[in-house]
C-alpha cells in the first residue's frame, strides 16, 4: 500500500487498532465514565490475559475475544498494512494481555516520533492529507467556503504543540478516556500525523479483504466482507485517544470510498489552499485505496439494498414492511447507515416526522412497518384517554397506581382493568406484529441489503420492540457480531425481567441505550398483562451490564410525547461521543 507512514509506524498502527478493538469490548459491558467502568475492566482484562497466557488457558474464551485470529478482525488490516506476518500472532498476545492498555502509550510514540527515516515528501503528503480533510469538514459539514481559517490550521498542524492526546475536552476526566494518564504523557499533538494514522487505519477496515487460502484453511466462520461495527467503534475509540472530532472521519468517508475522487468537484475549493503539488501529495497519501478499498463492490447498491427489498418471505401475517430514504446523505458514499423505526403514530406522516430534524452524518431511512396495526392501536390509546372514565381516574390518580404496580406488583385498581380492557386485542395484535417485524429486519441485516456497513438502530414505542427482538434473532448465531454500532430504545415496551438482555447487548459494538420516563402510565397501561410483576424498560432504568439509562421524565410526560421529543433527545445522548453522557435533562414545567 502507498501511505506516508513508515514500516515500524504501519507495525504500531495496527498494535493500536488491536488495543483498541480490545479495549471497546470491554467497554461492551463496563462503559467508560460508568461508575464500576474501572473495577469491571480489570475483571475482564484479567480474565482474558489468563486464558491466553500459557499452555492450559481457556481457549474457548479466548475465542470470544475481537482480537483473535479466528474473529477475522485484525489480520486482513495487518495484511493491508503490509505488517511482517511474523509479527501478527505477538500483536495479537499483546492486545489480549492484561496489560494491554498500558501498551498504549508506547505505540502511540512509535506513531509521533520524528525518526531520521522521515522524509520531507513524508511529511508534505500527511500535511496535504490532513488539509484536505479540514477542507471537506468545512464545505460538506458546514456548506461554507473555507477561509483563511485552513491555513492557520495548517500552520498549527506543522508545528504542533505541547498538548498530549490526552487534552479532550475540559472537564474530561481520565476514565473518560479509558487510558491511564501517565501512558499518554509527551504525546505530541501533532495533527497531520494523525489524520495520517486515522485514515490509514480507515482505509484498512473498508478494504476488500479477500479470503486467502491460508484463511480458508482455518475456516474463520466470522470472516464478513465490508467494514465491521467493531471496527467503526475502535476507530471511534482511537480518535478519543488521540483527541481528533469524529465529524473529521466521518466527512472523510467519500473521499475514502473514491480513493479521493469524490472530491474532483470541489477542485477548486482545495487546491487554492493545497496548491497543484499538495494535490498530487495528498492522491499520494490516498495511494492505492482507489483500487484496493472495494467500497461500492462491498457495499453494493447501498440505498437500493434496502429501498428495493421485497423479502423473499413474510414472516407469520406481517404485510408491510418497507424502509424509505428520509435526509440528504443519500449516494454519497456513506460509511455507516441509520435505521429508524416509529411504534406510534396517529398518521403515516409519524413514522418519518419525529425523525427529520435529527442531524447526523448517517445514511438513513425509516422503516414503516404494519401502519394499519400501529395507527389502530394508537388511535385506540388516545380516543380512550380522552373519554370521561379516563379522566375520572386521571383525577383519582389511579395511573400513579399503574406505575407503582409496575415497579412493585401492588393490585391494579378493578375499574382500570377493566376500563382497558377493549385497548388490549388491538395491542396484542401490534406486539405479535412488532416481534416478527424484528426477525425480518435481522433477515435484512444478515443479509447485508444494507450495504455490509455498520448500522445504528434507534426506535421508539413498539420500534423499539422491533429493534429488541431483531437484536435477539441476531443473537442466535455469534456470526452476527459487528452487524450493528450503536442502538437507542425510547420509551421500549419490553419487560426488564422476562427478556434475555445480555445476548442482545453483545449484538452491539457500541452505545447502547435505554431512555425511559418515569411517568409513561399509558406504556404500563398498555403492557400490564405479561409486565406486572416484571418491570417495563420504557418506564424505569435496566440493571443490565454496558446498558446507558437516560431518564427523561421531565421532557417525556406521556407516550406521544416521543413523536415531538426524539430529536430532542437524540441531540442530548451526543451519540458520535464514544463514551456516555450523563448530563440530566433540565427540569421543565408540565
Amino acid at each position: 500500500m502507498a501511505t506516508a507512514l513508515t514500516p515500524t509506524q504501519r507495525y504500531a498502527a495496527g498494535a493500536l487498532l488491536a488495543l483498541a478493538l480490545r479495549q471497546a469490548q470491554i467497554h461492551q459491558s463496563a462503559p467508560l465514565g460508568g461508575d464500576a467502568a474501572e473495577g469491571e475492566e480489570e475483571r475482564a482484562s484479567s480474565a482474558s490475559g489468563s486464558s491466553s497466557a500459557g499452555s492450559g488457558g481457556d481457549a474457548a474464551s479466548d475465542a470470544e475475544l475481537w482480537t483473535h485470529e479466528s474473529r477475522g478482525l485484525l489480520r486482513p488490516i495487518f495484511r493491508f498494512l503490509e505488517i511482517d506476518p511474523k509479527a501478527w500472532a505477538g500483536l495479537e498476545e499483546t492486545a489480549a494481555s492484561p496489560e494491554a492498555k498500558h501498551h498504549i502509550g508506547a505505540f502511540l510514540r512509535i506513531i509521533f516520533e520524528e525518526g531520521s527515516d522521515s522524509s520531507s515528501d513524508r511529511s508534505e503528503q500527511e500535511l496535504a492529507l490532513a488539509k484536505a480533510i479540514d477542507v471537506m469538514v468545512m464545505s460538506l459539514g458546514n456548506d461554507i467556503v473555507p477561509d483563511k481559517t485552513i491555513k492557520e490550521e495548517s500552520q498549527d498542524a506543522t508545528t504542533g504543540s505541547s498538548e498530549t492526546a490526552e487534552s479532550a475536552e475540559p472537564g474530561s476526566s481520565e476514565n473518560l478516556l479509558g487510558v491511564d494518564k501517565l501512558s499518554l504523557d509527551d504525546i505530541p499533538a501533532n495533527n497531520h500525523r494523525k489524520m495520517g494514522l486515522l485514515y490509514a487505519l480507515l482505509s484498512a477496515c473498508v478494504a476488500d479483504k479477500p479470503v486467502s487460502q491460508e484463511e480458508d484453511d482455518r475456516k474463520s466462520s466470522h470472516f464478513r466482507k465490508g467494514y465491521d461495527a467493531r471496527h467503526r467503534v475502535a476507530l471511534r475509540l482511537l480518535a478519543t485517544w488521540l483527541d481528533v472530532k469524529w465529524v473529521k472521519m466521518r466527512l472523510a468517508a467519500p473521499a475514502i470510498a473514491a480513493g479521493f475522487g469524490a472530491l474532483a468537484p470541489t477542485l477548486g475549493t482545495i487546491v487554492p489552499f493545497i496548491g497543484a503539488s499538495g494535490f498530487a501529495a495528498m492522491a499520494a497519501a490516498a495511494g492505492s485505496v482507489a483500487g484496493s478499498v472495494a467500497v461500492a463492490a462491498s457495499f453494493g447498491a447501498a440505498g437500493a439494498g434496502l429501498t428495493g427489498t421485497k423479502m423473499a418471505k413474510r414472516i407469520g401475517s406481517v404485510k408491510e414492511f418497507e424502509f424509505k430514504p428520509i435526509g440528504e446523505n443519500h449516494n454519497q458514499g456513506r460509511l455507516a447507515v441509520g435505521i429508524l423505526i416509529s411504534g406510534f403514530a396517529f398518521e403515516e406522516e409519524d413514522f418519518w416526522r419525529p425523525w427529520e430534524g435529527w442531524k447526523d452524518n448517517l445514511e438513513r431511512y425509516i422503516l414503516q412497518w404494519e401502519s394499519k396495526h400501529i395507527i389502530a392501536v394508537s388511535t385506540a390509546i388516545q380516543d380512550w384517554l380522552t373519554s370521561r372514565l379516563a379522566m375520572e381516574l386521571m383525577k383519582q390518580g389511579a395511573m400513579r397506581t399503574v406505575l407503582s404496580g409496575l415497579l412493585a406488583a401492588f393490585a391494579w385498581p378493578a375499574t382500570l382493568l377493566a376500563a382497558t380492557d377493549f385497548i388490549d386485542s388491538k395491542w396484542s395484535v401490534a406486539i405479535d406484529r412488532s416481534d416478527k417485524a424484528g426477525k425480518m429486519l435481522a433477515e435484512v441485516l444478515v443479509k447485508g441489503l444494507h450495504g455490509n456497513r455498520p448500522v445504528t438502530l434507534i426506535g421508539f414505542s413498539l420500534g423499539a420492540r422491533v429493534i429488541f427482538k431483531c437484536l435477539q434473532e441476531l443473537a442466535l448465531s455469534s456470526d452476527n457480531e459487528g452487524l450493528v454500532e450503536r442502538v437507542v430504545l425510547l420509551g421500549a415496551p419490553v419487560s426488564v425481567k422476562g427478556e434475555r438482555w445480555e445476548p442482545a447487548r453483545k449484538m452491539v459494538a457500541g452505545r447502547f441505550v435505554n431512555v425511559y420516563s418515569r411517568d409513561d402510565w399509558i406504556l404500563g397501561v398498555t403492557f400490564r398483562a405479561s409486565l406486572l410483576t416484571q418491570g417495563l424498560a420504557g418506564i424505569q432504568a435496566i440493571d443490565v451490564p454496558g446498558v446507558e439509562n437516560v431518564d427523561v421524565t421531565e421532557l417525556v410526560d406521556g407516550h406521544s410525547s416521543y413523536l415531538s421529543a426524539a430529536q430532542q433527545i437524540l441531540e442530548h445522548l451526543e451519540l458520535n461521543t464514544y463514551y456516555p453522557v450523563f448530563i440530566p435533562f433540565p427540569a421543565v414545567s408540565k
